[in-house]
């Protein structure tokens, strides 16, 4: 699911925030691709910032393991 990112200006709030819309693809009437927004979270740049640094720490793991089932099916190949 695709994201679209944007500073969310808030007068009161002291923290910067973000708005995070998760758009998903479609095809309209005519047959044409269009992104349609699913749902739009509004959160502070910081919280959003751990969250995306913790993700990438279990991604890159995961790739680790794949790049090691590659190998070992190789192996396996011959």
């Amino acid at each position: 699911m695709a994201k679209k990112i944007a500073e969310k200006v808030v007068e009161s709030a002291s923290t910067k925030m973000v708005e995070i819309k998760h758009l998903r693809s479609m095809k309209d009437e005519a047959g044409k691709d269009v992104s349609v927004v699913d749902n739009i979270e509004v959160r502070s740049v910081d919280e959003a910032l751990s969250q995306a640094e913790a993700q990438l720490v279990n991604a890159e793991a995961r790739v680790v393991e794949l790049k090691a089932d590659v190998a070992a099916y190789k192996k396996i190949k011959g």
